[in-house]
């Protein structure tokens, strides 16, 4: 193997969760650094060092989990039934299926010794694995979705390391990350209603600015058919960021002012001049993958809404037809409605509401709800494979 000789660098605010000793060269450092911080200019990350390599690794593996790995999670009872051979899954020792089994993630660790050369995919494989977690796990229907989205979160995790080690950038790496960024914020939404316990939302989050920050940094390196699409759906996710407008601002003519992002800039505006009513009747012109990514703005857009209309139409004689209100909110039923209003502390008579602001609480975030006619209704007859492939 080639020696390489390494020199140690402050990089601020590139985030180590996701991926192993990152091994950038500081050209792709500098591209990265600065759209994860207008991403996530509050995340609060420290200062890490790195090192850079002066030669790029390329990987010798050909399969979508090394010999060893897949070995010795064999031994010890550590695979996946995803990943068990057919007939072997109630012997002793369950034996694994080399074309169904994948690397895991592996936590970065002190004194962990260095990933070998034939422990690493190179890009065609790690390609090769993105395309079979779509197309092969993701429309399992046997067991609970968010035990497939367990699955494929993290071994899709573990293609980023290995894409990370070896510095992957064009055309693969932008595709597997744009199949990443739809996996991620459609899961955002498919799995809205499950507990904390079973699905962390604030973990898919820091995936998600993660992926946009690397994604938007090979943007910059060259022409991508979905630019325009993925940097109107960074505006829309990070809706209100000043620094991700700005950075949009930067970008080249063609990409600025394509439909996506003149949709995306509008929405943007009307959410910082507090017209949230146009923001939710944006919201439901939508596509699909677009309304995923404003999904978590959805209980914003209400609260501040309800707390304008508390505070004009405050009265105790004046009474608010329901259903307009429900229109306005973008409920799916008078039903829903009605329980947003009673958790903020307003009565609900008949078909109408009274506004009084002494009575009007914040209760904090209420059980989120599928958004069926804003969201689940755009994905109409996809399956979760075509959503996630950009089909």
């Amino acid at each position: 193997m080639a020696s390489c000789s390494l020199s140690m660098c402050d990089v601020s605010g590139l985030n180590p969760c996701s991926y192993s000793c990152v091994s950038f060269s500081l050209h792709l450092q500098a591209r990265i650094i600065p759209f994860r911080n207008a991403l996530m200019p509050n995340s609060g990350m420290m200062p890490m060092k790195c090192a850079e390599l002066d030669v790029i690794l390329t990987g010798t593996c050909s399969g979508m989990c090394p010999d060893r790995e897949r070995d010795e999670r064999q031994r010890q009872k550590r695979l996946h039934k995803f990943e068990i051979l057919e007939g072997t899954a109630k012997d002793r020792l369950p034996k694994a299926d080399p074309q169904r089994t994948v690397k895991e993630y592996s936590r970065p660790a002190a004194g962990k010794e260095t990933a070998q050369l034939y422990e690493l995919r190179p890009a065609s494989v790690l390609l090769q694995t993105v395309h079979y977690l779509i197309d092969e796990i993701v429309p399992r229907h046997q067991e609970p979705w968010v035990e497939v989205y367990d699955y494929v979160f993290d071994r899709l995790r573990s293609v980023r390391q290995d894409m990370t080690i070896q510095q992957v950038t064009g055309h693969i790496a932008v595709t597997i990350l744009e199949k990443s960024l739809r996996f991620l914020l459609c899961a955002s939404y498919w799995l809205c209603e499950e507990p904390i316990q079973v699905f962390d939302s604030k973990m898919n989050d820091i995936h998600i600015q993660e992926c946009f920050s690397w994604l938007l940094a090979n943007y910059s390196t060259g022409n991508y058919e979905n630019e325009a699409e993925f940097q109107a759906l960074a505006i829309l996710y990070n809706l209100g960021s000043v620094k991700a407008v700005h950075h949009a601002l930067l970008l080249t003519d063609h990409i600025r002012d394509s439909p996506a992002m003149k949709l995306a800039f509008g929405i943007n505006q009307a959410f910082g001049e507090g017209n949230y009513v146009r923001c939710l009747r944006v919201l439901r012109r939508l596509p699909f993958l677009q309304s995923c990514a404003l999904f978590r703005h959805i209980k914003l857009f209400r609260h501040h809404l309800l707390r304008v209309f508390n505070h004009g139409y405050s009265s105790r004689n004046c009474r608010y037809p329901l259903q307009t209100l429900a229109n306005l909110l973008g409920m799916d039923s008078l039903l829903s409605a009605t329980e947003f209003c009673q958790h903020h502390g307003l009565e609900v008579k008949g078909s109408s509401v009274c506004f009084q602001r002494h009575c009007y609480r914040d209760l904090g975030p209420e059980p989120r709800q599928p958004e069926l006619g804003l969201v689940g209704k755009k994905q109409g007859g996809r399956t979760k494979s075509s959503l996630i492939h950009g089909r």
